[in-house]
């Protein structure tokens, strides 16, 4: 079977902290590829304002451009209506026969994932790679990796990464207030940003 990561949000723009994920799951985990998928519209963000998927999926191409085992993937984005993470899965899996599939996630999303849509067709249909800054306390986590584990048969990989404390959302204002974002996104997509006006406002959405 191949090892294929799944990296998914909205990017919106797409940053440095994002790929230092991917890169990392795809070290640790020994995966052949990590897919980094821009999302439609998540139902959790429904009433949130999320720039145009056109400028999204640019931004991550721009971005991933020069890894050969990050591949865009416009899976959710080809899409109609809400989209669920359970969904996703089942589609992919269907697709990808020979594919066992990781899916990339944050350490607040796992603590929340049992108030997702299916959480265990989620965890019935992928491992679970769950980042975790690694200068923080984990008993919480690993209480919940544990718990999971347990009640669902989950197969669940903790990733400890470094503490780089960049947010789309704290990019999207620096932009707005006319501050530097070098160094926050790669040059490619910052020179995107600017070229395209991107961010005048600030938008309520990570």
């Amino acid at each position: 079977m191949k090892k294929v990561g799944i990296l998914g949000g909205t990017f919106d723009p797409i940053h440095l902290g994002h790929l230092i994920i991917g890169e990392n799951a795809y070290d640790e985990c020994g995966l052949e590829n990590v897919f980094v998928m821009p999302s439609g519209q998540p139902p959790h963000k429904e009433n949130s304002t999320i720039s145009d998927e056109k400028h999204r999926s640019t931004m991550v191409k721009l971005a991933i451009a020069g890894n050969k085992h990050f591949e865009y993937s416009d899976f959710e984005l080809n899409r109609k209506g809400n989209i669920y993470t359970a969904d996703t899965l089942e589609l992919l899996t269907s697709k990808y026969p020979d594919t066992h599939f990781y899916f990339i996630l944050g350490e607040d999303s796992l603590l929340d994932i049992e108030k997702w849509y299916e959480p265990a067709r989620i965890m019935e249909l992928c491992s679970i790679v769950v980042t975790h800054r690694n200068d923080g306390d984990d008993t919480l986590l690993n209480k919940h990796i544990e718990y999971l584990k347990c009640k669902y048969n989950a197969d669940i990989i903790k990733l400890d990464v470094p503490l780089i404390d960049i947010s789309s959302t704290n990019i999207r204002e620096r932009v707005s207030q006319g501050k530097t974002i070098r160094y926050f996104v790669n040059s490619e997509v910052e020179g995107y940003i600017y070229k395209n006006n991107l961010y005048k406002e600030v938008m309520d959405v990570e």
